[in-house]
């Protein structure tokens, strides 16, 4: 499956999410609410993935309450819509505690000074690339000028993780290769089919899939994606952010216990709370930036 020139040409794929985060700041005017040191009364926390207060409460309300319980302050659910939505959320002082995925936070963090409060180490989070049992190709570099399934834009595992498993190999997306985002499912019935060269994603998703007998070759694993993680708002003091810290990696069996009791929460399975730093993000930036889309995370 040869390129066209018209698949060569570049296409910003998150022009409206960078339209709309454009008129995002740090100077953003917030709310009148300030700590003066001391522990706030209440907590404000969403999540990037879930629309509305409904599916905060199904997937996330028993963490919720376990982590009301862990750090003895009374929390609330701030639904967002998305996590462009959730930029301007921390920067009016809407929001103190934010769950998020590494590609998120790091164009979240552009926006905000909101600080990682603890991540979530999740088993198998890493990024593959598999052919058809059948196919010739054996290395990377044999995908110039193939097609390959991804699963959607700005997905760690299935965008980012991948992409930069090409890039290693040499390989630009809509310069060396055409990218088709099916989706993680879709994407695999896609290379069953014959429609596309290659498949790239999460290793767990395609464990799931392979239950079903599919005969795919495995041709190369990352390394360990950076973890999802919890965001806390820059107004939190820091010695508050250092307790909460302490008491959420003190009582994570507990956490994870309840984390992993929602329908879309099933792949924090196994997953342990861990310290996290901004700079165990900087791989998330490097792709962003090596596939033109800096303007994100400036």
């Amino acid at each position: 499956m040869e390129l066209s020139q018209h698949s060569m040409k570049r296409r910003p794929f998150l022009k409206y999410s960078l339209l709309f985060l454009a008129g995002c700041s740090t100077t953003t005017q917030r709310a009148n609410r300030s700590f003066t040191g001391q522990k706030p009364e209440l907590l404000r926390f969403t999540v990037t993935d879930e629309q509305g207060i409904e599916a905060l409460e199904q997937n996330y309300g028993q963490f919720r309450q376990a982590l009301e319980a862990v750090l003895a302050t009374k929390i609330e659910f701030f639904p967002v819509t998305s996590y462009t939505a959730a930029v301007p959320a921390l920067q009016s002082n809407q929001v103190d505690l934010l769950l998020t995925g590494p590609s998120e936070y790091v164009v979240i963090n552009a926006r905000t000074d909101a600080v990682p409060l603890i991540g979530i180490a999740r088993q198998d989070y890493y990024s593959i690339i598999v052919v058809p049992e059948d196919s010739e190709i054996q290395f990377l570099n044999q995908l110039q000028g193939k097609t390959i399934s991804l699963k959607k834009p700005g997905s760690t595992s299935g965008h980012l993780g991948p992409t930069k498993l090409l890039l290693d190999a040499g390989l630009k997306p809509n310069e060396n290769y055409q990218v088709r985002m099916l989706g993680s499912f879709e994407g695999m019935e896609a290379l069953a089919e014959g429609q596309v060269d290659a498949w790239g994603g999460s290793k767990t998703d395609y464990n799931i899939y392979t239950q079903s007998g599919k005969p795919f070759r495995e041709i190369q694993q990352g390394a360990s994606l950076p973890s999802d993680l919890i965001v806390a708002s820059d107004l939190l003091p820091a010695e508050v952010i250092a307790e909460y810290k302490q008491k959420i990696i003190k009582n994570q069996d507990q956490l994870i216990q309840a984390l992993v009791t929602g329908e879309a929460t099933q792949k924090y399975k196994g997953s342990r709370l861990v310290p996290v730093e901004d700079a165990d993000y900087d791989i998330i930036r490097d792709v962003y930036k090596a596939i033109g889309e800096g303007d994100l995370i400036r």
